[in-house]
């Protein structure tokens, strides 16, 4: 085809392609799910292929079609990152985020240059609260905190939902000659953030009783727990989102396909006294864009 598809179509298959269901791409983007199918049977029309096979009353993506909706997902990351980049010269001021402890270590560190160069002049300053979802800090201006959307008198919206996962480094696996299952899993001490339930839930899904879960040290901080991960002290119940560069790069080892869903999920909040500050806009967009390109 000559001319460029709707840009709002492309967000329908985008939000499609990530989520799975029309209803969840509709509820992201504020449309009925009639709208979304509209949107997703125009496209597919324009372009003259099948991006979707119907699959009784709903439809999943073809292999042509999950590849167009990468590319698709790449292409908007670009034009939303371009956009951050020019809107970001030019601002100045400080700007205070408060993050847990793990999403500050492990994801936020590592991507904290790729904000500098969207807002240069931008005083950044980097908090950790107490508690994962405390939004409370009268001194910070955005919040990414690890909960519900629950937050009084300020705007809210989901960044991330999390499923738990055994990570173990390869030095202690090994230390076992291998392990892959849960009963490998149970020669090791397991490594617990605030109390074993986690790890309860998770044998519970592996069919193992969950009492034994209760075994091993309890950490009260989401960084201790993964520096005795990665010091080969035992098997962590980790993030699978926060942890997915150090397992790219061998740091740590996934144990089993087995996984749990995690009550809570990554959320940033921007205080309503906060709303206008534009800094605090600009970080809100470079997250989600780089999230979104995580994703893809």
């Amino acid at each position: 085809m000559s001319r460029i598809p709707s840009t709002q179509a492309l967000r329908a298959l985008e939000c499609f392609a990530r989520h799975g269901t029309v209803r969840a791409a509709a509820e992201e983007l504020s449309l009925t799910r009639s709208a979304v199918s509209h949107q997703l049977r125009l496209l597919e029309r324009d372009l003259g292929f099948d991006l979707f096979n119907r699959v009784g009353t709903g439809i999943e993506l073809t292999a042509r079609g999950r590849q167009y909706a990468r590319d698709v997902r790449a292409a908007l990351v670009a034009i939303s990152s371009s956009a951050a980049r020019n809107a970001g010269r030019g601002l100045s001021g400080r700007l205070t985020v408060s993050c847990t402890p793990g999403f500050a270590a492990f994801w936020l560190a590592p991507r904290i240059g790729a904000f500098r160069v969207t807002c240069p002049d931008v005083d950044l300053r980097i908090v950790t609260p107490g508690r994962l979802d405390d939004v409370s800090n009268p001194e910070v201006d955005v919040f990414i905190a690890f909960g519900t959307d629950a937050m009084a008198n300020g705007e809210v919206e989901l960044l991330r939902e999390v499923t738990f996962v055994p990570l173990v480094s390869p030095g202690l696996a090994n230390r076992l000659g291998g392990i892959k299952s849960p009963e490998d899993i149970l020669r090791a001490d397991l490594l617990h953030l605030g109390d074993t339930e986690d790890w309860q839930r998770w044998m519970c899904a592996a069919g193992r009783a969950p009492h034994e879960a209760k075994r091993g040290p309890v950490f009260a901080d989401m960084n201790l727990v993964y520096a005795a991960t990665l010091a080969g002290q035992g098997v962590s119940m980790g993030d699978e989102f926060i942890c997915t560069a150090a397992m790219e790069s061998g740091q740590l080892i996934r144990v089993t396909e087995i996984e749990i869903q995690s009550h809570n999920a990554y959320y940033l909040a921007i205080p309503a006294r906060r709303q206008d500050l534009a800094p605090a806009s600009a970080f809100r967009r470079w997250v989600r864009d780089a999230i979104l390109g995580q994703q893809g």
